[in-house]
């Protein structure tokens, strides 16, 4: 895992979780109370289509920082511009790390995000989460934040619209950016295969990204940036990890897993999570429901 320090303390992290920022910007947050009402009230009439705000390009429109890792503001193929908002990130970004699993589940929560410009050389304003909806390190590394603003609230201050998760499987040799808002920076490469079962430590994703070499030299702090596709601009999954020491399948040290059981380690090499998976678990209201037949996501191992 490639995030920052937050507080946690494992050695076996050390070497990542030492990096600093020799600056670090910080913005008001987004709106009144009394103006979320208004625009709450008004937003149904106000709100612009999803094709009026869709960026043209790969940049950092839509990206955050958090204070540990990365993340990116991001919308469901049927949210609508009047919902509250979402962020994505890692799961082993919300704070500690989530058990094998194990998965949580609308979780309050008042984190913050920097909302970047589309250059990544400003803060445009601050994002506060309202809950936790999801987030796991089971099956996939990723978590997804609710805002106290809708998308049309954010559009109208901000100018600023959400990335579109991928509802399909991407396809080996897609040109993709890796943006992290933590470093500001782009990383860019392709996908260059899928790994049956990547473990690190207790944890196991299946069906996970690899990155070609070079372009995609994933650094600490980078964990939780969104994985979009060069083409669509859609987000195709969320980069979560690096081997670092050619260490075999411990922490920060993820081995590759075959469909015959052959464990392969190669250091250096970095990874990403898909998130098509999400929509088996959406509901018509937009949210995630774990109930629903035929849902991938984990499930709280415990009620």
């Amino acid at each position: 895992m490639i995030r920052r320090d937050s507080g946690l303390r494992l050695p076996v992290l050390a070497s990542l979780l030492t990096l600093t920022l020799t600056t670090q910007a910080y913005a008001l947050p987004v709106g009144t109370e009394e103006e979320l009402h208004q625009a709450t009230a008004t937003a149904q009439s106000l709100a612009p289509s999803w094709e009026e705000l869709d960026a043209a390009a790969v940049d950092f429109t839509a990206i955050v920082g958090l204070s540990n890792c990365s993340g990116s503001l991001v919308r469901f193929k049927n949210s609508r511009t009047t919902d509250y908002a979402m962020v994505l990130t890692n799961g082993h970004c919300t704070g500690s790390f989530i058990p094998a699993g194990e998965a949580r589940v609308n979780v309050a929560s008042s984190r913050t995000f920097s909302l970047l410009s589309s250059s990544g050389s400003s803060n445009l304003g601050t994002l506060r989460a309202s809950k936790l909806i999801y987030g796991t390190m089971t099956g996939t590394d990723m978590a997804l934040y609710l805002l106290t603003s809708t998308y049309a609230q954010i559009s109208s201050r901000y100018r600023v619209a959400p990335l579109l998760i991928a509802d399909s499987h991407p396809v080996a040799g897609t040109s993709i950016r890796v943006v992290s808002g933590f470093w500001r920076k782009i990383y860019s490469c392709t996908i260059s295969k899928f790994v049956p079962q990547l473990t690190e430590g207790s944890w196991t994703w299946q069906d996970s990204i690899r990155y070609s070499e070079p372009g995609c030299e994933v650094i600490g702090g980078t964990s939780g940036s969104p994985i979009i596709s060069a083409s669509s601009y859609e987000v195709v999954g969320v980069n979560n990890t690096t081997n670092e020491s050619g260490a075999r399948c411990t922490v920060d040290n993820p081995c590759e897993i075959d469909s015959m059981g052959n464990v392969t380690v190669e250091k250096g090499a970095s990874y990403g999570q898909q998130l098509y998976q999400i929509y088996t678990c959406v509901n018509a209201s937009n949210a995630i429901d774990l109930s629903l037949p035929g849902c991938k996501l984990q499930k709280p191992a415990t009620p």
